[in-house]
């Protein structure tokens, strides 16, 4: 437990941003997984949708901080990739 007043503080910011991290990035797996689904389909409107609503989230994660701009960058061209390769 802590012991100094800072720590406790500490403490209480942590878990907060914990909990917003872990929504975030279960917001993001689950528009992933969104994303796969309509890119495996037939509508190609579809797919470009649920990539923009995924690109969206991975933007506003990295500018939280939640995800690393190279590791949302490496996400988004995947995205594409597969999105745009049909």
């Amino acid at each position: 437990m802590a012991n100094t007043k800072s720590a406790i503080k500490a403490a209480r910011k942590t878990e907060r941003l914990t909990l917003r991290n872990r929504a975030t990035k279960t917001r993001l797996k689950t528009l992933k997984k969104k994303l796969s689904v309509a890119a495996a389909g037939e509508d190609a409107a579809a797919a470009k949708a649920a990539a923009a609503a995924y690109v969206s989230a991975m933007d506003k994660a990295t500018k939280s901080g939640v995800v690393h701009k190279n590791a949302a960058s490496r996400a988004k061209a995947h995205v594409s990739k597969i999105v745009f390769a049909k």
